[in-house]
This record gives structure tokens, C-alpha cells and sequence, in this order.
């Protein structure tokens, strides 16, 4: 099967087939992430102290930047890469528009 994105035909959103190796570890992630996320709750419903819960908080927040880092890289190596050898320049402008949301 041809590695790449297709079209959602009912929301006409883009979709990318990653293979399983590449969504086992982004899940992965995601589930550490999500774990941490879930302690810093546990953290405020026993009144931990202010300080502590504001390290976890940066903790999950360089967790979430690794993870944008990790796959913002792999959408440059297939998709962008792909677009771009086919000609779909908008695809930068895409990108472009990507990484300005990502640095607000």
C-alpha cells in the first residue's frame, strides 16, 4: 500500500496512513502524556502543593513539544516531501501555516 494521505470522503478532511510501528509509538506517547495528565489531577484533588503541580505541568508540556517535534519531522520527511516532488507547492503554504500555529 502506497505510504501517503488520502481524503475523508464524509468530512473531506486529510488522512494519513502511518505504518504500525509509527502509530504504536506515537499511542505510546500519547498514553505517557495522558498518564501524567491524569496525575497532575490526582495532584489538585489532594491539594498538592502549588509548586509541585506547576513541575509536573512543564513536564507534560516538554512531553507535548517532543511529541510535535517528533511527528512535525515526520510530516516534513513523507508528506511535505511527497507534495513537493509531485508538485503541490501549496503544501508549503500549509506548512508554513502549521508552523506559525505551533509557535504562538
Amino acid at each position: 500500500m502506497e505510504e501517503g494521505y488520502k481524503t475523508c470522503p464524509g468530512c473531506q478532511h486529510k488522512t494519513k496512513e502511518r505504518p504500525d510501528k509509527e502509530k504504536k509509538n506515537m499511542i505510546n506517547r500519547l498514553s505517557r502524556i495522558e498518564g501524567q495528565v491524569r496525575g497532575i489531577k490526582k495532584m489538585v484533588e489532594s491539594d498538592a502543593y502549588c509548586p509541585d503541580i506547576l513541575i509536573q505541568v512543564s513536564a507534560v508540556n516538554a512531553a507535548l513539544n517532543s511529541f510535535n517535534k517528533v511527528l512535525l519531522g515526520e510530516h516534513i520527511r513523507t508528506c511535505v516531501t511527497e507534495d513537493i516532488r509531485e508538485g503541490k507547492e501549496e503544501t508549503i503554504d500549509e506548512l508554513v501555516l502549521v508552523l506559525q500555529k505551533l509557535m504562538k
